[in-house]
């Protein structure tokens, strides 16, 4: 599995740490940055991930940014992606099952790194019900 991953300022840490997850359980990660806490904008991550998706280039993407409204609608402009912004493991599944969410966008500054991961399993582990 080929997952693209990028964050603003506000996920950075919670995108390392994510990353970190993935490497161990095997999970190949293209990281589109952010790479640090500087102010930046949104879409200038938002962006290469649905086009990494949308491309065939990765099979899913991950976007976060503090509230992960922005990058969740950013992501959607693009043809073909179908991002879901979820704040618990249900809503993540949910949005693979019944809605073939292919983008997870995440809220960093509403969750913790724990409740991250569950979140993110949960999306890998749904799959569309049709």
């Amino acid at each position: 599995m080929r997952i693209a991953i990028g964050s603003d300022h506000a996920g950075h840490s919670l995108k390392q740490h994510l990353i970190e997850h993935l490497g161990r359980k095997g999970v190949h990660v293209r990281d589109f940055g952010t790479d640090s806490t500087e102010s930046m904008d949104y879409p200038d991550t938002a962006h290469p991930v649905a086009e990494a998706v949308g491309t065939g280039d990765s099979d899913l993407g991950v976007v976060i940014c503090g509230s992960g409204n922005g990058v969740n609608m950013t992501a959607n402009k693009h043809p073909g992606i179908r991002s879901a912004l979820a704040w618990n493991p249900e809503i993540a599944a949910l949005a693979r099952q019944h809605n073939n969410a292919n983008v997870l966008a995440l809220p960093a500054r509403f969750i913790d790194d724990d409740e991250a991961v569950q979140i993110l399993d949960a999306f890998l582990a749904a799959s569309f019900e049709g």
